[in-house]
């Protein structure tokens, strides 16, 4: 089956709201040491507020162009809404021009709907302390979503199974700087297709109380989550609330199916955010070029996202971007390269002008194993994601393989990187503190600020400190095996997997979901297809 933001083989206002500012973590000087350490399993950093400004690629004459050529797409070459009846009909009440399944949009009509979609809203979290805020100035990392496989602790690539599932919602849920738990992290492929959906929705709920996302995979299993939600949280809270997180991904070139509508349909209506994202392998589902393709993802996200409010106004939605390019040698997905880039740079730009929050990026690679490759191109996503200003970066942690494969190794090292990301985002501290004057006052020329004051006082705080590289002297490297970061990686995996303790449950509420999922199961026969 398909899976959203899964590629084939080749062949409240811009500060926190006072709700979500409430339940931000880590303060005081513990806060701080865990910022600067990257946290131990358990321990939780708050989701960022980011103290730097956004790297922005395009001017308002560039924007501007933009934003013109998708209205002339958007008028004059529209969008299919394929095998949905209700959609078209919507469509054509709201003064769309509708043939067949082609629609297309008066100039300014998408725009003029998305004003009801919220700029910033908070999506909670069964533990109110973990609930993020979308938008803004926020970055919520979450981590990879979708492969079918997984390379695992003993170096295997292998099809996924449940248990796979449930041991990457545990590492999320006891990773400092992974602020979500995510969506499918990964395919488990010994549960049947048609109710696997259950066993990983439950596994979000179960074994993390971090922010999840739900399914998308047909409109019933949406509406399954939604069901498991109001168990879990109270129908009138989840009707007034964003609990879930939901990937749409258009199915690009400029096409909407049935099945990404009826999800969309299920959670808009249910007032639960869509992460409206057109699936871009630029060459083959977008032009070669990258103001092309911004044009093509704009006029994408435009139809999606004012979708989502003709249904529901109000209903949370995000503007999404997955662009990567190809390779015009063999046509395999690369990653890391400068074009996706510079589409998810313009990308942030065009979604803060619209007004909704943005997702793109994670730490997206090509290699088959956590090598160099996978370090270099993963560094290249990440470092784009922050600094674009991207509010939810799906694919945070654990991607390989052009997202084939959920690896453990590369999520411990990932995670790692999610820290510092944390770290930079706080910006220069010019606190007086952050001056040191005394320090350098104290030390004066031509000593060292070892043994300073100041330097005593803040040395636990002062710099990140990386939970898996190795700085020691070579000799002690030696002494120590000669460790690789993958085997550091795969020994601090294994540790927290042993280690961990979940978050309690209700047993009333568990007991009511596990009695839901038993009688849905039993409503249908297994399905494999």
């Amino acid at each position: 089956m398909a899976h959203p933001d899964t590629f084939p083989t080749p062949d409240l206002a811009q500060e926190a709201s006072p709700e979500a500012a409430g339940g931000r973590r880590g303060k005081g000087a513990a806060g701080r040491r865990a910022l600067r350490s990257g946290g131990g399993p358990g321990e939780s950093m708050p989701y960022i507020l980011r103290k730097l400004g956004n790297y922005e690629v395009l001017d308002e004459e560039g924007l501007s162009l933009i934003e013109r050529n998708a209205d002339t797409v958007l008028q004059e070459i529209g969008i299919e809404f394929r095998d949905d009846a209700e959609a078209l009909q919507l469509w054509r009440e709201a003064g769309a021009d509708v043939k067949g399944e082609r629609v297309r949009f008066p100039k300014g009509l998408c725009r003029e709907l998305l004003k009801t979609a919220p700029e910033v809203f908070t999506q909670h979290a069964r533990n109110p302390a973990r609930s993020v805020q979308i938008g803004g100035k926020a970055t919520v990392f979450a981590p990879v979503y979708g492969p079918p496989f997984v390379r695992d602790l003993d170096g295997e690539r292998r099809y996924a199974t449940i248990e796979d599932f449930r041991n990457f919602v545990k590492l999320a849920y006891m990773a400092p700087a992974m602020h979500h738990s995510g969506g499918t992290v990964c395919e488990p492929v010994d549960v049947p297709v048609n109710k696997r959906h259950f066993d990983m929705v439950y596994s979000h709920m179960k074994y993390s109380d971090k922010p999840f996302m739900g399914s998308v995979t047909a409109p019933e299993r949406a509406q399954d989550t939604i069901e498991m939600c109001k168990i879990l949280f109270g129908a009138e809270f989840v009707d007034q609330n964003c609990v879930t997180l939901n990937l749409i991904n258009a199915n690009s070139p400029m096409v909407f199916d049935e099945t990404m509508l009826g999800a969309l349909k299920v959670y808009a209506r249910n007032n639960q955010a869509c992460v409206v994202s057109p699936f871009i392998l630029a060459g083959a589902m977008s032009p070669v070029t990258v103001a092309g393709t911004l044009t093509q993802i704009l006029a994408e996200v435009l139809a999606g996202a004012a979708f989502t409010q003709l249904i529901r106004p109000g209903a949370p939605v995000l503007f999404g971007t997955f662009a990567a390019s190809i390779s015009m040698q063999s046509g395999a997905p690369t990653f890391g390269t400068p074009e996706p880039s510079l589409v998810s740079y313009g990308a942030a730009q065009l979604a803060r002008r619209l007004k909704i929050p943005f997702r793109t990026g994670g730490s997206l690679c090509g290699s088959k194993v956590p090598d160099a490759q996978a370090a270099h191109e993963s560094a290249a996503t990440l470092n784009m994601t922050l600094l674009a200003g991207t509010n939810f970066a799906l694919h945070s942690a654990g991607w390989l393989e052009g997202g084939l494969v959920s690896s453990y190794e590369k999520f411990m090292i990932d995670i790692d990187q999610l820290g510092m990301q944390q770290r930079f985002a706080e910006g220069i501290d010019l606190s007086e503190t952050g001056q040191a004057l005394d320090a350098i006052a104290e030390v004066g020329p031509g000593s060292h600020y070892l043994g300073c004051a100041h330097t005593q006082a803040n040395f636990q705080s002062a710099f990140y400190r990386s939970t898996l590289a190795d700085n020691n002297s070579y000799e002690q490297w030696l002494a120590e095996g000669e460790k690789r970061i993958e085997e550091r990686a795969r020994v601090l995996c294994r540790s927290w997997l042993d280690s961990y303790v979940g978050p309690d449950l209700d047993p009333a509420i568990d007991a009511a979901l596990l009695e839901y999922i038993a009688r849905r199961k039993g409503e249908m026969p297994d399905a494999f297809t």
